[in-house]
């Protein structure tokens, strides 16, 4: 998901995407220590759609909409 397009969610469905993020990456990382993951560069995408995520919840917030 671009910038771009999580900009034109409302604070709902941020929340609901953010709480997928957060699950998605918990079990990349559970997945991880039990040496059942191959692609090791999902867990940085998805922490970096977390990061991406809460920066706009957070600007949203600050700019009062």
């Amino acid at each position: 998901m671009q910038t771009g397009d999580i900009r034109k969610l409302n604070n709902e469905e941020l929340g609901r995407e953010l709480d997928s993020s957060q699950q998605e990456l918990f079990n990349l990382r559970f997945r991880l220590a039990t040496k059942q993951l191959t692609n090791y560069r999902e867990i940085k995408t998805v922490k970096k759609k977390v990061a991406r995520l809460k920066t706009i919840i957070r600007e949203k917030e600050l700019s009062g909409s």
